[in-house]
């Protein structure tokens, strides 16, 4: 008896007993569907995480108060409680001081601000950010409609806003914002432009910009929670983070804030997502073990209910490694079935988040996937098919 003999006999067991063959796959789809799933978010927002940085630039330094980074090179508690806390930020004179720096090409600051926006019976709570006059310069800003802050608006502190491309959705719709009048708390604004969209999820589009002459002001808070550089393109950026620390270290103790350029953070925070990914994943591919052991019982059950088949097998001349591979395609063929279920599942999934949530299925997810529910099928589906293969054919013809 051939391989071809032997397949064909293993996949018509599987098909002829077809709920049974769909529980038992079932442990496995769910496990492949949730692994690729949860490693396609987590490749697709590293992606877009990296895109949205190369889109600012390759020589952005970013100034946080309080220190972002601990020693591991990962985010520090206190980093993380010095960027929320409005006590510890950066005065005016520390931009002019940073502005005099011949190493950079342009300074600009910011701080972010909650309130409600409204337009006609649309309301919304948004972060507001407060810009300086080079924002748009050193962090870019596409607009999709209308013009960025004049400097006359900036100076004069005048209440013109920049609408990020989701609160516009959010509280226009298809009416045009340009020129019409939204209420920033108790007080009217005039939109002067609407921001291109950037998608995948929480990002800039949920921002509402104003001049931060008028944010100081609305809020009655001066103080920059934020500062970002551009380097000069030749200049080394590691020679302006050099030159920013000199000039920080006059004001400031070094442990109150923090100097990184684009790398530095990226760098972090894809750590951070890689981490989070493989946990995730790891959490999913339990279900994979799952239905490793739905298989392992399946195949035992299908051993006992075709002892007399494989004694007549045997007798008919069937080599007891016949036997064995007959039953390993079997299991094999069972997770096989399901990965592949479990790969379209995740792959339709990813198609639905992506329309909310970026998404990326990879080659790598593919392959490790199957390559796990194979190698399932093969491992648990090893000791039911050694039971098979070693069953005496005269026992297993009086078997009742």
């Amino acid at each position: 008896m051939n391989i071809s003999n032997t397949t064909t006999i293993a996949l018509k067991a599987i098909f002829t007993n077809k709920m049974r063959s769909a529980l038992t796959m079932l442990g496995v789809i769910i496990g492949v569907s949730s692994v690729v799933l949860l490693i396609s978010i987590g490749k697709g927002l590293e992606n877009f995480i990296i895109q949205q940085f190369e889109d600012l630039g390759t020589n952005n330094i970013f100034i946080s108060p309080g220190q972002v980074f601990n020693e591991e090179g990962g985010i520090s508690s206190g980093g993380r409680q010095a960027i929320q806390s409005m006590s510890l930020s950066f005065s005016q004179e520390d931009i002019r001081d940073l502005e005099k720096l011949n190493s950079l090409s342009a300074v600009t600051f910011y701080s972010p601000f909650v309130d409600t926006v409204r337009f006609l019976n649309n309301t919304e709570e948004v972060t507001i950010l407060g810009v300086s006059a080079s924002y748009q310069q050193v962090i870019t800003t596409d607009l999709e409609k209308g013009r960025w802050f004049s400097q006359g608006e900036i100076e004069r502190g005048d209440r013109v806003a920049v609408l990020g491309w989701q609160i516009y959705q959010d509280l226009f719709g298809e009416i045009d914002a340009i020129n019409k009048k939204i209420r920033i708390g108790q007080l009217t604004f005039k939109v002067v432009g609407v921001a291109e969209e950037v998608g995948g999820g929480p990002s800039f589009d949920g921002y509402v910009y104003l001049p931060f002459s008028t944010a100081s002001r609305v809020f009655n808070n001066d103080r920059v929670m934020s500062i970002t550089a551009k380097a000069k393109p030749e200049v080394e950026v590691a020679d302006a983070i050099e030159d920013i620390e000199k000039v920080m270290l006059q004001s400031y103790d070094e442990e109150e804030f923090s100097v990184f350029d684009q790398a530095e953070l990226l760098k972090v925070i894809t750590d951070i997502l890689n981490m989070i990914t493989i946990g995730l994943g790891g959490i999913a591919a339990i279900s994979l073990l799952v239905g490793g052991i739905g298989i392992s019982n399946i195949m035992l059950v299908s051993v006992t209910e075709r002892t007399k088949e494989i004694g007549l097998r045997k007798a008919l001349g069937a080599t007891p490694n016949m036997i064995l591979l007959q039953f390993l395609i079997e299991a094999a063929f069972l997770s096989i079935i399901g990965g592949l279920i479990g790969l379209l599942l995740a792959y339709g999934g990813s198609l639905a988040i992506q329309q909310f949530f970026p998404a990326k299925v990879t080659p790598d997810a593919v392959l490790l996937a199957f390559g796990v529910s194979t190698a399932v099928g093969l491992i648990f589906g090893a000791a039911p098919a050694k039971k098979a293969s070693e069953l005496s054919p005269i026992e297993a013809l009086r078997y009742e």
